[in-house]
């Protein structure tokens, strides 16, 4: 393809590109790129003939518009990141755990009012067969002081295990000072039917909430009384 060729090829090109018959011409032998490199040296062409055109009192007020926008670009100022609330609590929830709701109710009774550490230790301990789970109802009795019946419960203190933990890295997030778990609670869930529907399945909600020891708030509060009484008397 000779250079005239190539030529005609852009002109013809150029003429349907304006009337928008082609929107994506093939790049053989670089016809498009020298479309492209047309197309802007006739733009950077117009652009000169406009301000040629135009009177030096324009182009002087053109080049003050523009400075003008470039002095209001101003960096933006960062915001302040706003203090977020202490957390005087952590939760932890699972919905729809394979568990029997009775065995899981018997743990949280098991687990309440007893710190996050102490309650994985005695559920590690139930794992192990050392330690028994009390349960109301006729069952067995095992042995251990203050149990008539009980069971260990491996598949419902394995998944409470994993609950007790991310519940003990949330305490840790939000700064609790030896957390307490004030709430255990286990309700039925969703009971979807079995094997050709002769059989419902067991599926229950666990939810779990630990709070700072009341012990120690007591102290702080004792501890700001006395600070304040000093300043009073202090001050007198």
């Amino acid at each position: 393809m000779t250079k005239d060729e190539q030529t005609r090829a852009i002109e013809r090109a150029g003429k349907k590109i304006q009337k928008e018959i082609i929107r994506s011409p093939p790049d053989k032998d670089g016809t498009y790129q020298e479309i492209a490199k047309i197309k802007e040296e006739q733009k950077n062409e117009e652009k000169i003939v406009e301000t040629e055109g135009e009177s030096p009192e324009k182009n002087s007020e053109r080049k003050l518009t523009q400075e003008k926008k470039t002095e209001e670009k101003k960096p933006v100022a960062q915001r302040k990141e706003a203090k977020k609330p202490k957390k005087t609590f952590a939760s932890v929830r699972a919905n729809n755990l394979h568990l029997s709701t009775k065995k899981s109710a018997s743990v949280c009774r098991f687990i309440k009012n007893k710190k996050i550490e102490n309650a994985i230790s005695d559920l590690e301990q139930v794992l192990m067969h050392k330690k028994a789970i009390p349960m109301r109802g006729e069952i067995p009795h095992r042995k251990g002081k203050g149990i008539s019946s009980g069971r260990y419960l491996d598949n419902t203190a394995k998944e409470f295990l994993l609950l007790l933990k991310s519940l003990l890295a949330n305490a840790n997030a939000n700064e609790l000072n030896e957390p307490i778990i004030s709430k255990a609670v286990a309700n039925i869930g969703v009971r979807p039917y079995g094997k050709f529907g002769a059989v419902r399945r067991k599926r229950t909600h666990i939810e779990i909430k630990a709070i700072e020891n009341p012990a120690n708030l007591k102290k702080l509060n004792k501890d700001k009384k006395v600070k304040v009484t000093q300043w009073k008397k202090e001050k007198q």
